[in-house]
């Protein structure tokens, strides 16, 4: 059971018969009455965000899921292929239940699928991701005093806001929370 004092982004409760991931959380505590927390959640299934509140000081069960480490194996169309690489078995997710996390995979990526119960939900990125830019606008001499950006084009598809320096062929660092550039590589 988690409280509503030990909330935290990212976790996910059971409630009402489905699963919920918590996006957001308030403490409110108005001038008479008790404090109440409003939750933002998300349907970890249906991918529908609601928003509700509840006294503080109420519990919800915690869900269980279930991680093991896959790797991407290849896509075809909107299904995307991995492995276990503990039992080699392989399963098929749908770009719908990857969500925005299908930009950032790419042939041979390790990373954590998330399970509850035998059902797969979908995957766990790592925070960075290194990506080959493959289209980059022509950055201009003499901009870089202002901190100018530019768009990229990487090999996912993805495109980020770059420095004017990032050049087509370079490898850059991609933060998958923000989808913001890191760093050259």
């Amino acid at each position: 059971m988690i409280s509503t004092g030990e909330l935290k982004k990212g976790v996910v409760i059971e409630l009402e018969g489905d699963l919920w991931q918590i996006l957001d959380y308030h403490h409110i505590k108005v001038g008479r009455g008790s404090a109440q927390v409003r939750i933002k959640f998300r349907n970890v299934r249906k991918q529908s965000i609601v928003e509700k509140t509840f006294q503080a000081g109420e519990k919800f069960p915690r869900a269980n899921l279930e991680r093991r480490k896959v790797q991407f194996l290849f896509s075809d169309g909107s299904d995307f292929t991995f492995m276990d690489t503990n039992s080699y078995d392989q399963f098929v997710i749908t770009a719908a239940q990857l969500a925005e996390a299908k930009d950032y995979i790419k042939d041979g990526l390790e990373l954590e699928r998330i399970s509850y119960e035998g059902e797969t939900l979908g995957v766990e990125l790592p925070i960075n991701i290194d990506l080959k830019v493959t289209a980059a606008e022509p950055g201009f001499a003499g901009d870089t005093a202002t901190g100018a950006r530019k768009s990229a084009t990487l090999e996912t598809g993805l495109v980020i806001q770059v420095p004017l320096f990032v050049e087509s062929g370079d490898v850059v660092r991609v933060d998958t929370r923000t989808g913001e550039y890191q760093t050259r590589v």
